[in-house]
């Protein structure tokens, strides 16, 4: 009784296995997307803006040539509920008497999706989070001399300020700027 019980008990389970095949077999695969939001600047960290001293009494300090060395680059997929980003620009510190602008051309084509759109020249600020390219989609602009070329320049403050060009003369005249990628 026990070999038969056992013996149909093989033939039920075989018999279970091979009607489980047939000519068609499915699976699923999971793809995942991360949410990204990446930003770098290329083509070197650091660029000196030198003004040059009058040739003649009486007049004042030259801005100094303005500076395009550098590039925006951005990775953005959104996250979950979330459609846009944009990029925002500050520095700190402030450096007394000078106004350093920055402007970004418009996108270089050299990657995918829908890259943002360019702020005109803004006036760098300590303020936290001025908008500087707007309009963000799922996108990437390349790696390297490429996204958004930047130029910087820079120019004294004005005659009401120009004592504080002392300052900068005699202090550390070096500033940071911080590009932060948001999310709308």
């Amino acid at each position: 009784m026990k070999l038969f019980t056992a013996l149909c008990f093989t033939l039920a389970f075989a018999n279970a296995n091979a009607q489980a095949d047939s000519n068609q077999e499915t699976h699923t695969i999971g793809i995942t997307i991360p949410a990204v939001a990446l930003v770098d600047v290329e083509g070197g960290t650091n660029i000196d803006l030198t003004f040059a001293a009058p040739t003649e009494a009486g007049l004042p300090i030259a801005a100094p040539t303005d500076n395009n060395s550098l590039w925006l680059n951005y990775s953005y997929i959104p996250s979950i509920g979330k459609t846009t980003s944009k990029i925002t620009v500050s520095i700190d510190p402030v450096i007394p008497g000078i106004d350093l602008k920055v402007i970004a051309a418009a996108d270089s084509g050299n990657g995918g999706g829908t890259t943002g759109t360019p702020a005109s020249i803004v006036t760098l600020t300590g303020a936290p989070g001025t908008d500087f390219i707007t309009g963000i989609g799922a996108s990437y602009t390349g790696t390297g001399n490429v996204g958004h070329n930047l130029t910087y320049s820079a120019v004294a403050a004005g005659s009401a300020t120009y004592d504080e060009l002392i300052e900068v003369a005699a202090a550390s005249n070096q500033t940071t700027v911080t590009y932060t990628i948001v999310e709308n």
